[in-house]
């Protein structure tokens, strides 16, 4: 299966190639600041992390480019912090444009998501205006709900693999996001298998990102008695920020190889 085959070629590639941490490193040491800022100014630390977010549509479609690149040659071998950046150089243009089109599309949903549910609420208050809410009325916005939520689930699943087409395969971006689709359908439950695993890695590594992001918000918010909560100390701060960082870079070096080997598997 390739899931299992990309699961035991991921670790030894990280093993030969310990450079492949070094980029995610990188952009971990660049997030990390925004994450500490909330222990000290959380409407500062929203400005900052507004900031970052738009540094980053420019900066991700570079890093994606090279880090993929990188992490197919260590799959093979070795790999070098030069394949990065001409990688980045070569396929900047396609992977960003192909990006783009995905910001659209969660655009997209989000502006339909808002205005279904502005709609949806006018809808259930007006049922209501006689009795409680209509039932068949709740019953229809959870349907509609259900059937955004899963295509919008349904366009990232089949187009998640545009960035390996793109660098692998050298495509330009409408031809990598064609490809995706294509490989995730001829492959469907190899798929599934992935997204399930890289779902659950990733939600236990989220967890661990919100606990850090609660332990720093103590200072900035009030207990039930009104009472402000001690802001964390200077040993607790650089305690998240070394776990932060740790546990980012090996959650982005692994999850970086294992969707290229698995890529490679499934389009063979």
């Amino acid at each position: 299966m390739a899931v299992l085959t990309a699961l035991r070629e991921s670790p030894g590639a990280l093993v030969r190639n310990p450079i492949l941490f070094v980029p995610v490193l990188v952009v971990m040491l660049v997030q990390l600041p925004v994450l500490l800022l909330q222990s000290v100014n959380p409407i500062l630390a929203g400005v900052a992390s507004a900031l970052v977010s738009l540094l980053s549509i420019a900066a991700i479609p570079f890093f994606q480019g090279g880090l993929l690149a990188m992490a197919d040659e260590a799959l093979d071998g070795r790999t070098s912090f030069a394949t990065f950046l001409e990688s980045g150089k070569r396929h900047y243009v396609a992977i960003l444009v192909a990006y783009l089109v995905l910001l659209a599309v969660n655009f997209t949903f989000g502006m339909v998501a808002f205005v279904a549910g502005i709609a949806g609420s006018v809808l259930l208050i007006g049922s209501g205006q006689f009795g409680g809410p209509n039932l068949a009325v709740l019953v229809a916005l959870g349907v509609v709900a259900a059937i955004g939520i899963l295509a919008y689930l349904l366009v990232v699943f089949f187009l998640q693999f545009y960035g390996q087409a793109i660098v692998l395969e050298g495509r330009d971006a409408v031809e990598g996001l064609k490809r995706s689709i294509a490989v995730v359908r001829e492959n469907l439950l190899s798929t599934i298998g992935y997204v399930l695993l890289a779902g659950v890695v990733g939600s236990l590594a989220g967890l661990g990102f919100a606990g850090a992001s609660a332990l720093l918000s103590q200072g900035t918010t009030t207990s039930v008695m009104g009472n402000a909560a001690p802001a964390p100390s200077l040993p607790v701060l650089a305690g998240v920020g070394v776990g932060v960082l740790v546990l980012g870079t090996l959650f982005g070096g692994f999850f970086s190889v294992f969707s290229v080997a698995f890529y490679r598997k499934i389009a063979e």
